[in-house]
C-alpha cells in the first residue's frame, strides 16, 4: 500500500441502529488523514448518508441499486461495487455486515450479528421461510469472514462462538462499539422516589423481537404491581410482525388503561437523554447479541441496571448490575425486587457499570 491510503467502506446492508451508530461514531470521532488515510470512499443508502457530516476526506457513493429490492442490491454488490472500488482507486476494504457477497481482497469484514449463531434462538422460527433466511445468512457470514484478509468480532463472546461454526480464523481482532457522549450525562440520580407516592420507572430500550422478551418484562411489572410495588415500564424501540403483536396485546390485557406500562415506539439515539434521566432503573432482557449496543449505552449514562445473564452480557457488564434469566417472569421480577430495596447495591453497581463503560468510547474504537 502507499503512505496515503484510499479506504473504501461496503455500508450497503448497515441498516440497523447499531449499524447505523457505528458508522456515524466512528465517522464523527477523528480525523482519518492523521492515521495515513488519503480519502474514504463509502457506499451506503441515504438514510445513513444523512446522519454524516461532510468531511475533505470523506467521498459519499449512494447507488439506486441500494433502494431496491434485495437481489437488486446483491447484484449490485457481487458485480458493480467491485468494479467502482478499482475505479476510485481504494486499496482495501471494510466490509460493515459479514453477509457481504462482495469479493475483493485485501478486505476486513466485521461481524455484526449473532441469531444465525445460536441454535435456542433459531428454534424459535420453527419451519419457516425465516429459519431458511437465517440458515443462509450463516453460510454468507462464514464464507465472507473466512475468505476476507481480516475479521473484526465486537466481543470475545461473538469470537468464540462464531469461529465454532466458520472454523479457526487466523487474522482477527475483537474491537467493540463506541458510545455517544450523550449519553455520559444522561441519568439522574437523584429522581429515586423514595416516598413511593410516585412510581419507580423501569426503562427497556430495544426493538421488539422473539429474543428480546419484552413480554415477559410486562408480567414481571404486572406480578410486582399486584403485590403492591408501585412501578412503571417505559418501552423503547418499536417493532413489527407477530412478536410486537404478542407485546401489544399482553399490554393490553395486563393494563388495558395504559396507566403503568407506556410502549413510545421507536426513538432516535440522539433524542434518548430525557428518558434516562427521568428512569430510575434500567432494564435489559435479551436472549441474543453479538454486541449489545443499548447495554453500554445505559452503563455510561450511571443508571442502575438489571441484565439478562445469556450470550455476552456478563463479559460486558461483568459486576456492574443484577441478572436474570430473561425467559423467566419469576426471574426478572425477583431481580427487580432485589434491586429495589437494596440502595446500597443500586449505587455500587451504577458505579462500577459506569467506570467499565469508559472503555467503550467511538475514539478507541
Amino acid at each position: 500500500m502507499s503512505g496515503k491510503v484510499i479506504v473504501g467502506v461496503d455500508a450497503s446492508r448497515s441498516r440497523s441502529g447499531g449499524g447505523i451508530a457505528h458508522i456515524k461514531g466512528i465517522f464523527s470521532s477523528f480525523d482519518p488523514r492523521e492515521l495515513g488515510i488519503k480519502k474514504v470512499h463509502l457506499w451506503a443508502f441515504k438514510e445513513l448518508h444523512k446522519e454524516l457530516e461532510d468531511a475533505p476526506w470523506l467521498v459519499r457513493h449512494c447507488p439506486r441499486a441500494l433502494s431496491k429490492g434485495i437481489f437488486w442490491q446483491l447484484l449490485w454488490q457481487r458485480y458493480t461495487l467491485p468494479k467502482e472500488i478499482k475505479k476510485n482507486n481504494c486499496e482495501i476494504i471494510l466490509n460493515t455486515d459479514a453477509s457481504s457477497i462482495l469479493r475483493f481482497n485485501p478486505s476486513i469484514t466485521m461481524s455484526r450479528d449473532m441469531l444465525s449463531y445460536e441454535p435456542g434462538e433459531m428454534k424459535r422460527y420453527g419451519l419457516s421461510k425465516s429459519r431458511l433466511r437465517l440458515e443462509l445468512i450463516k453460510i454468507l457470514q462464514n464464507r465472507s469472514l473466512v475468505k476476507s484478509s481480516a475479521a473484526l468480532f465486537l466481543t470475545e463472546y461473538a469470537s468464540r462462538v462464531i469461529q465454532k461454526s466458520s472454523g479457526k480464523i487466523q487474522n482477527f481482532k475483537i474491537i467493540p462499539h463506541g458510545v455517544g457522549k450523550n449519553f455520559k450525562s444522561a441519568h439522574n440520580p437523584s429522581n429515586w422516589p423514595f416516598n413511593k407516592e410516585k412510581p419507580i420507572e423501569i426503562l427497556y430500550v430495544s426493538n421488539v423481537a422473539w429474543y428480546k422478551h419484552q413480554w415477559n418484562v410486562v408480567d414481571a411489572i404486572y406480578n410486582l404491581r399486584n403485590h403492591g410495588h408501585n412501578i412503571s415500564l417505559r418501552l423503547i424501540g418499536g417493532g413489527k410482525g407477530k412478536p410486537y403483536k404478542i407485546l401489544k396485546d399482553k399490554i393490553d390485557i395486563v393494563d388495558p388503561a395504559g396507566e403503568y406500562i407506556f410502549d413510545e415506539g421507536f426513538i432516535s439515539n440522539d433524542n434518548l437523554g430525557p428518558f434516562f434521566k427521568k428512569a430510575n432503573i434500567f432494564i435489559f432482557a435479551s436472549s441474543c447479541e453479538n454486541m449489545p449496543n443499548t447495554l453500554i449505552e445505559a452503563m455510561s449514562t450511571g443508571i442502575p441496571i438489571l441484565c439478562s445473564d445469556r450470550g455476552p452480557m456478563p463479559e460486558v457488564l461483568k459486576d456492574g448490575g443484577l441478572y436474570f434469566d430473561p425467559e423467566s417472569v419469576h426471574s426478572i421480577e425477583n431481580s427487580i425486587k432485589i434491586i429495589i430495596n437494596d440502595e446500597n447495591l443500586r449505587n455500587k453497581t451504577a458505579i462500577i457499570s459506569k467506570k467499565l463503560s469508559e472503555k467503550y468510547s467511538w475514539e478507541r474504537c
